[in-house]
């Protein structure tokens, strides 16, 4: 338990980075295509360096496929509130979001126990997620950002409960990412709907840079999601997305980094959202 849950305030250190680096673009919704790209290739190469079987049943064949449905909605959903609202309210109304719908379909579909300090830590949640979703909502691209974050919290918590029966079905994390992805990766293209343009051959050099860029947040995309399926295998779905939801508590320090001045409220809502995920996993 220890070392999964170590794995996961990792991949929950590299997937608020990840996603950081993702808003620094200029159109999140077409980067996120460059960078999902370049995390399937990086997830495929892990996936051919694994060991056999990747999959031992056809049901985890099944489940990751569904995970990778609910990877694609989550890449458009995440593109779409990056470009309307910003990085530290989008971050913590999704994973936030997302931990509330995740505790519940565990224990009524999983069996998973809920003890009274899980209940007591969702409404903690609760609460700080309404603090930072209260500091949004003033423009009309805001309160986009917030129905397109909170579509993104209902796809994480669709492909965390995929991940998790995939798993227990026998399938190994490296080729089940990569299948995802696969499977991700129309969706996002899907959703461009004509955003990218063609560039000025005098400018390889920017499209280079960019490149490169989207090259190192596709790798830290994919060593988030790995470490979060290998500390997934070790506990339950429940408090696996609660501890990488610790993530919450470094997104707001990439969001200062990022330009960002979080007010009072968002910062008790994130400092909320983390106290509660820390009481949920309390024994």
């Amino acid at each position: 338990m220890a070392l999964g849950s170590a794995v996961l305030i990792a991949s929950a250190f590299l997937h608020a980075l990840w996603n950081a680096l993702l808003k620094r673009e200029r159109s999140p919704q077409v980067a996120v295509a460059g960078v999902l790209s370049w995390a399937a290739v990086f997830a495929i190469a892990a996936a051919l360096l694994s060991g056999s079987p990747a999959f031992a049943t056809r049901a985890a064949i099944g489940w990751g496929t569904a995970a990778g449905v609910f990877e694609g909605l989550y890449f458009v959903t995440l593109a779409a509130a990056l470009a309307r609202a910003d990085f530290g309210i989008v971050y913590t109304v999704a994973r936030g979001g997302a931990m509330l719908l995740v505790w519940p379909a565990g224990a009524l579909l999983l069996k998973e126990p809920v003890a009274a300090k899980a209940a007591a830590g969702a409404c903690l949640i609760g609460i700080g997620l309404g603090l930072v979703a209260g500091r949004a909502g003033r423009r009309g691209a805001e309160r986009a950002g917030m129905v397109f974050a909170a579509a993104c919290a209902t796809s994480i918590a669709g492909y965390h409960l995929c991940y998790d029966r995939a798993l227990a079905a026998g399938a190994r994390d490296a080729p089940l990412f990569a299948v995802a992805l696969v499977v991700a990766l129309p969706f996002v293209l899907a959703s461009l709907r004509g955003r990218t343009t063609v560039m000025d051959p005098s400018r390889a050099g920017r499209r280079l840079s960019t490149g490169l860029r989207w090259a190192i947040a596709g790798l830290v995309c994919t060593g988030s999601f790995l470490l979060f399926l290998r500390g997934l295998s070790t506990v339950g779905a429940a408090v696996a997305l609660t501890l990488r939801n610790t993530s919450v508590f470094f997104a707001q320090g990439f969001a200062i980094l990022l330009g960002e001045r979080p007010t009072r409220a968002q910062l008790a809502g994130a400092l909320l959202v983390t106290a509660g995920a820390a009481l949920v996993v309390a024994r």
